[in-house]
């Protein structure tokens, strides 16, 4: 019988190679599990479908047959199958190990190290220094006072989106340097209906930022399974470690925060109901409740969130351009969310969510709605609000708002 070959991990990065001199395909993978790069040429690109699981060596080799004209082909189906493997892309014991690994290095170590620097923003203390000052350069502070409850920045790579994490961090200003800063970011790869935790401080090239252990061990225990606790999401999130850098440019490396990683509220959103129906969620949302109510102002909310995400990149017909065409009415619909949120209205705001089942793909409503139901008295201010193209055919939108 011919072995029938290994599943390709659907949860990896496709897309076309961006090098002019190697086309192709270009798969990586997000988790980190793995530090290989591949770019698939474009003739063997549509052999990818061969690893579903189901379909045999015996396939594979007839459809390279075809490909090449060739009946010596065992060298090259090697060669496409090893080297996949040998990079843990394929659902199989490599690929086991190698998560393995990686998630008992995090567990076991002593902070979460930045995943990002040297990428979205520069890994040398100095320049990091002088790129911030830069993007935070002329923003307008907020009128004084102590009742500002929280801010929401984006969570998009600076270089696109400074100018509202300019708006949103020009909101803060030192009579809130005290307080533990509750950060509740995005979770791209956590798992539905979770929040993930953890105790390890964040470093950043300013320096570790302390994570208050004590709440985070007091929502995993009020909580229950709705928590991953050192949840190994959070050693390759950006969401997170944004706001961290931010906030470590306006108070220092030794900043206090709680960070939460919010999966998404998947089942309401495909099922209707509001997310509370889910008994992890409702159980989350009540601890987060409790704790924002009993220590007060001892805390500050920062939630690291995009909005929209439209065109070809995220599965839409269309290749989108920002503030043109379709744009232009996801601007509209981006404020009509926005106005719920800054009027408190947690129903509503769940409500536009749910309608076409998120056809905007709003990767930023359940921290916003986590915020809502733990904060209820909140009302928020569009600060700012600008859409950006991640790519020629893809656009995200995102802003700034205050709460107070």
């Amino acid at each position: 019988m011919p072995r029938t070959l290994p599943r390709l991990r659907l949860d990896l990065d496709f897309m076309p190679s961006p090098a002019a001199d190697r086309p192709g395909l270009l798969i990586r993978d997000p988790y980190r599990y793995s530090d290989t790069t591949l770019i698939i040429p474009p003739a063997l690109v549509g052999c990818l479908q061969f690893f579903d699981g189901e379909r045999t060596e015996l396939d594979l080799r007839a459809a390279l047959v075809n490909l090449t004209g060739d009946l010596r082909v065992g060298g090259l189906q090697q060669h496409l199958v090893g080297t996949l493997s040998q990079a843990g892309f394929f659902q199989d014991e490599v690929y086991q190990r190698m998560k393995d690994a990686r998630r008992a290095a995090f567990a076991g170590a002593p902070r979460r190290t930045p995943a990002h620097a040297g990428a979205a923003y520069p890994d040398q203390p100095e320049a990091l220094r002088t790129t911030l000052a830069g993007w935070m350069d002329g923003g307008a502070r907020q009128p004084a006072g102590d009742s500002l409850l929280g801010i929401a920045a984006p969570h998009v790579s600076p270089d696109g989106g400074w100018e509202s994490y300019r708006a949103a961090y020009a909101a803060l200003g030192p009579q809130y340097q005290d307080r533990v800063f509750v950060i509740l970011g995005t979770s791209h790869y956590g798992e539905p209906e979770r929040f993930g935790l953890t105790r390890k401080p964040f470093a950043t090239p300013l320096g570790e930022a302390a994570t208050d252990g004590a709440l985070a061990g007091w929502l995993a225990g009020e909580a229950g399974p709705a928590v991953k606790m050192e949840d190994y999401c959070h050693a390759v999130e950006h969401s997170i470690e944004f706001q961290v850098v931010f906030l470590q440019h306006l108070y220092g490396a030794g900043v206090r925060i709680l960070p939460i990683l919010c999966g998404p509220f998947a089942r309401s959103i495909q099922g209707g109901g509001r997310p509370e129906q889910d008994e992890n969620v409702r159980r989350f949302l009540g601890a987060l409740g409790e704790l924002a109510a009993r220590e007060g102002k001892r805390l500050f909310w920062v939630l690291g969130v995009d909005m929209a995400h439209m065109g070809r990149r995220y599965g839409d017909p269309f290749a989108a351009r920002a503030g043109e065409g379709q744009m232009s009415a996801v601007t509209q619909l981006d404020h009509g969310r926005i106005e719920r949120l800054g009027a408190g209205d947690a129903e509503g705001f769940w409500g536009a969510v749910q309608e076409n089942r998120d056809a905007l793909k709003w990767c930023g409503s359940a921290p916003f709605y986590s915020f809502l139901r733990a904060v209820p008295q909140s009302k928020g201010e569009l600060l700012h609000y600008q859409q950006w193209n991640i790519d020629d055919q893809s656009v995200v939108s995102f802003g700034a708002m205050s709460f107070r």
